[in-house]
């Protein structure tokens, strides 16, 4: 697995420079460190950036063989994972997101925390809460084996609440569904209503 790198040199660069644009002084005592601090955090929160879907399919694949019938329409269901992102369209954080994933197992299952690790890695990276869910969605299948997925998040963005429209209640709901989750809705509704 070739593991991409963040540029912290550039970072600390660039961060310094919308500094000198927003007309303050990078030099001052509260600012001196901030574009070394910011670039480390940068490397924390975009880990995720540093590697595609199958790669991190790769890190997280640990399951266990089970003996379970192939037609069963038995559930996993991890909910409430707690995930944030940052937009790609404004670099806003997404907050307060609640990621929930369900699967049908095909023979094996996932360790439980892989799906939450998962769900934290698929949101350190630019992104649109949209395609979390179907990042997720793909990673799982990849792992599992299963193409019956679901994803749930329900989140709140900053790009909506802190300018713009200034809504600071608004929460955004995103369902994907593979599988025999989207030919049935019966099955959908259970998901959703746990």
């Amino acid at each position: 697995m070739s593991k991409k790198e963040i540029d912290v040199a550039a970072i600390r660069e660039h961060v310094k420079g919308i500094l000198i644009a927003l007309g303050d002084n990078p030099e001052r005592e509260g600012l001196k460190d901030t574009p070394e601090r910011v670039a480390r955090m940068y490397q924390e929160v975009f880990a995720g950036m540093c590697y595609d879907n199958k790669e991190i399919a790769q890190m997280f694949d640990k399951t266990f063989e089970q003996d379970i019938p192939t037609e069963s329409s038995d559930m996993v269901v991890v909910k409430d994972i707690d995930i944030f992102s940052y937009c790609e369209h404004h670099l806003a954080l997404m907050y307060d997101m609640k990621v929930s994933v369900a699967y049908i197992p095909k023979g094996k299952v996932i360790g439980l925390s892989k799906i939450a690790r998962i769900a934290d890695m698929v949101g350190k990276r630019l992104q649109l809460q949209e395609r979390i869910g179907s990042d997720i969605a793909e990673i799982m299948e990849m792992v599992t084996g299963s193409k019956d997925i679901a994803v749930r998040i329900e989140g709140c963005h900053s790009c909506m609440s802190a300018r713009g429209i200034k809504k600071a209640n608004t929460k955004t709901v995103t369902t994907t569904f593979r599988g025999i989750f989207h030919e049935d809705a019966m099955l959908q509704m259970r998901f959703l209503q746990m």
